[in-house]
């Protein structure tokens, strides 16, 4: 992927969505044919030159200090997922990593979902495969897990993500968000490359505009509605951990209100097994 491009189109969806009243300015006088800021209002804001912020939205600046990506930031009221984002997208293609490694799973996650067994639990690297899992995930959501299985192209592409997860939507569009978050922060692999491709190309026109929204996002709590054949309507409080010594894996915890319905449920799931959960 082009990262001079990639930073030129996440500045020019950013600009878009805000308006000159909402960056704290008048608006410059003349006809406007963009419905956010103009690119020389977003120079004003942020303290450059029109040519050098011209330049950057272009892909022709090769690198951006973290002071000029400090100001952009204030210019275009970037939350902080963004703003780091925008640092990542800002360096040099020469100056980034190597592809990193695979991930092993960390020991001191392990044993955490080994004590958190009677709920489902997930475990995933960088790119949203799967390293461990646990509890009674496997029949919650109907799917036989092993390691290395990418979730994330589950969730977004396979029919039946959008068949058992009522508010898929919901957590489709995050997806996409984190994977885009992803890819600013590490040199993606093949896989990866492939999946980003295929979201692209997929039929369903929600995912190539939530791509095209250049929305990024960090997930760490959020609701899931499970439509399960069996035990009906299942619902969880999706809250996710990382380790401070490496924050790309991620440990996905299934949690349950005490005494629901859902909590009532968990037993039941955990002794059914994948198949015979699924089945009528």
């Amino acid at each position: 992927m082009d990262r001079s491009s990639e930073l030129g189109a996440f500045l020019r969806s950013r600009r878009d969505r805000i308006t000159p009243s909402q960056a704290g300015m008048t608006a410059f006088p003349g006809p406007r044919r963009v419905p956010g800021l103009r690119k020389e209002e977003v120079a004003f804001l942020a303290g450059l030159s029109a040519d050098y912020y011209s330049r950057i939205e272009q892909g022709r600046q090769s690198a951006l200090s973290d002071d000029i990506c400090d100001a952009l930031a204030r210019a275009l009221r970037l939350d902080a997922t963004e703003h780091a984002h925008l640092r990542e997208l800002a360096v040099p293609a020469r100056r980034r990593p190597p592809r990193p490694a695979p991930q092993q799973p960390d020991p001191g996650l392990l044993r955490l979902m080994a004590n958190l067994d009677h709920v489902p639990t997930l475990l995933l690297d960088r790119f949203s495969r799967v390293l461990a899992w646990g509890g009674p995930l496997e029949a919650v959501l109907g799917l036989t897990l092993e390691p290395g299985f990418s979730f994330g192209r589950w969730l977004l592409l396979d029919p039946a993500a959008r068949t058992r997860i009522e508010n898929w939507d919901e957590f489709a569009r995050g997806a996409v968000g984190t994977l885009r978050h992803q890819l600013g922060r590490h040199t993606p692999d093949l896989e990866t490359l492939a999946l980003v491709d295929d979201v692209r190309a997929d039929a369903d026109p929600r995912l190539r505009r939530w791509w095209d929204e250049q929305t990024v996002a960090d997930q760490t709590s959020l609701r899931k509605r499970i439509a399960h054949p069996r035990a009906g309507l299942l619902t969880f409080g999706i809250e996710a951990v990382s380790t401070p010594h490496d924050r790309d894996q991620r440990l996905i915890v299934y949690t349950v209100e005490p005494d629901s319905a859902t909590a009532g449920m968990l037993p039941m799931l955990r002794s059914w097994g994948t198949e015979s959960a699924d089945a009528p």
